[in-house]
């Protein structure tokens, strides 16, 4: 009987788990901070974005450039639907 209880209460962690796992997904992106250190983007793709804080703080200072040159170029661009 112990067993029977100790499996049902295994079964609702793992619900929860799962129900956890469904809201961030739908949330959209996440971060988290890899076993190396860096910063890791999920939800943009298969594979999350990773880079170091120095390779984020370089990109976003680029933010402005990256907008335009996606307005000037935005007919040979693709999106994904």
């Amino acid at each position: 009987m112990e067993e029977n209880e100790n499996l049902k209460a295994e079964l609702e962690k793992l619900r929860a788990e799962n129900q956890a796992l469904k809201r961030s997904s739908a949330r959209g992106l996440s971060m988290k901070i890899s076993e190396k250190g860096a910063l890791s983007i999920y939800g943009l793709g298969r594979f999350p974005v990773t880079l170091y804080k120095e390779q984020w703080v370089k990109l976003l200072d680029m933010a402005t450039d990256i907008h335009a040159f996606i307005e000037a170029n935005s007919d040979k661009l693709k999106t994904k639907s």
